[in-house]
């Protein structure tokens, strides 16, 4: 894990699409607004998406589902070190506490995933992503967690690769009325967040800001998760 330092940082989209001018079209993407200032507490954060590696350690001590594309139950050949797929939100929550950890809030993803670039559209700035920047835009799958660069926090694939779960529901309007420090997310909803984009999306799901969806039940072969642990205060 890496240390994310708390503080304040802008939460939102900031650039423009290009329906933001056209008066005609309603409301277009406006999940991700208002951009306002949010203020996390410092915590850990993986380096990368759980491994299937890992996640088969958890299985073997707990007795727990496999996902369903492993065969027979089994860790597919040669691919420990890939990213585990196909595990709904309560499966990734159940990891994460089996290792001591939960999953990060929405506000928390993003704040890692910005790092140091307040305010840039992608981890890395503004220039549009390159095969070398993120794993996205393909039809081969995910690639070994950790291959892409890592972020100004030492974070890799925190976009592209798989999208990740996080702790919250989802609400379309939450940015308006969220707390401005440490916001949980809503208390109930239909939907958890997910966050990062995927190997199988176009460059514009990769930004920072970007916010996606998925029933809890859900267990997609581009969905997976990572995990945070708070800083221990006294």
């Amino acid at each position: 894990m890496v240390f994310i330092p708390g503080g304040e940082f802008e939460r939102g989209r900031s650039h423009p699409l290009p329906d933001d001018g056209l008066k005609w079209v309603p409301e277009v993407m406006k999940d991700d607004r208002p951009v306002r200032t949010i203020k996390v507490d410092a915590f850990y954060m993986d380096t990368h998406e759980v491994t299937i590696e890992q996640y088969a350690k958890f299985i073997t001590a707990t007795g727990h589902r496999a996902p369903y594309n492993w065969p027979n139950g089994k860790v597919p050949d040669g691919k420990g070190k890939f990213p585990v797929v196909a595990v709904s939100w309560d499966d990734a929550a159940a990891y994460a506490r089996w290792a001591g950890k939960r999953l990060p809030t929405e506000a928390e993803f993003e704040r890692a995933c910005r790092g140091l670039t307040e305010k840039a559209k992608y981890p890395w700035g503004d220039r549009k992503p390159t095969a070398k920047d993120a794993r996205y835009g393909t039809v081969n799958g995910p690639s070994e967690a950790g291959s892409c660069p890592a972020n100004s926090f030492g974070l890799h694939d925190i976009v592209g690769n798989v999208w990740e779960w996080t702790a919250d529901w989802y609400d379309i309007d939450y940015y308006a009325s969220a707390p401005e420090a440490n916001p949980q997310g809503p208390k109930s909803g239909m939907y958890r967040v997910l966050r990062g984009g995927s190997w199988a999306d176009v460059d514009k799901y990769l930004t920072c800001s970007y916010r996606s969806w998925a029933r809890p039940p859900e267990r997609s072969p581009n969905i997976g998760f990572r995990c945070v642990k708070p800083i221990k205060t006294h």
